[in-house]
């Protein structure tokens, strides 16, 4: 694909850091629309969990790659990729900036730089890791991860089923750890040129934030988001029920865990998944850290930023 001189503008960081109010309020003044890099918005029916946009904020600025999959569909970084490349392309043929907002590191990885090339997948192999993980728990295959590919057992969740089980796929097949496969084989092959702004808070403040948000969320409706969607056939275990937060609710719907266990573990579990993209954007050559509560100047020095680069 040709790349466009033009940079696009990435507003990345960790969850509850305030990425979609900076890119609303960026994509209101600069003439912008809003590209989803959020790994379960792409859901439908997963509103109030993953603190959509609201309708009426998505008819004010077009959004993209919101709404586009069901729940028990896969969602891969390959995809997300390739689509949101699609986007981009299509928001600056109409002389738009396209605006990526988000905080899933590995899928902003392969939208703007590529992914590395990996050996091809073993079906028998990857089944025969999904009934472990499913009879088992995902911490047993995790545990195995950790023991033969440590530095990607850091990067994953235990309930990031999928990608722990390729990553242990990727090591059982080949003898070497998805780590070394990709820091011998890095991507890159086609850059996608981006003014990346990554919010940035204090811990103390963010893991506050988190709380208050998952909080919040219950007085939304969350709870009966989930519960809804279960009414409708939705499988337990489908994959966007896997995700932090609805896993928990899905198990105090069904009677297994009470309210506060549920609400307590999302807070505990969506902290480590804060704590985590934090590190990997820390480590992200070429990004402008934002505090977000100083948005309104942020947003000026966002949009020079921007046109420096353009």
């Amino acid at each position: 694909m040709a790349t466009d001189p033009r940079p696009v503008l990435a507003i990345v960081g960790p969850t509850a850091s305030g990425k979609s109010e900076l890119g609303l309020r960026v994509a209101r003044q600069a003439d912008g629309e809003i590209v989803n890099a959020d790994a379960l918005q792409v859901y439908r029916g997963l509103d109030v969990g993953t603190a959509k946009p609201t309708p009426e904020e998505r008819r004010e600025v077009p959004h993209h790659l919101i709404d586009v999959l069901d729940p028990e569909e896969r969602f891969s970084a390959g995809e997300f990729a390739r689509r949101g490349r699609q986007a981009i392309e299509e928001v600056r043929g109409r002389g738009r900036l396209p605006i990526v907002v988000g905080g899933s590191g590995f899928y902003l990885q392969a939208l703007f730089e590529g992914l590395s090339p990996l050996p091809p997948s073993d079906p028998e192999l990857r089944r025969e890791l999904s009934r472990r993980a499913a009879e088992e728990g995902p911490e047993a295959v995790h545990a195995v991860l950790a023991a033969v590919d440590p530095a990607t057992a850091r990067r994953l969740a235990p309930a990031d089923v999928q990608r722990v089980v390729r990553a242990l796929e990727v090591a059982i097949t080949t003898g070497r750890p998805l780590s070394r496969w990709i820091a011998e084989r890095p991507a890159g092959e086609d850059p996608l040129p981006a003014v990346r702004v990554a919010l940035t808070l204090p811990r103390t403040l963010l893991y506050d934030r988190i709380a208050a948000r998952v909080a919040r969320m219950l007085t939304q409706g969350w709870v009966e988001e989930v519960r809804d969607l279960l009414d409708r056939g939705v499988d337990p275990e489908a994959p966007a029920f896997q995700a932090i937060g609805y896993r928990q609710m899905v198990r105090f719907v069904r009677e297994e865990w009470s309210l506060d266990e549920a609400v307590a573990d999302t807070v505990r579990a969506t902290r480590r998944f804060a704590k985590r993209q934090l590190t990997w954007f820390r480590n992200e050559a070429d990004v402008h850290g934002l505090d977000p509560r100083q948005l309104s100047g942020g947003i000026s020095e966002v949009l020079e930023l921007v046109q420096s680069r353009s």
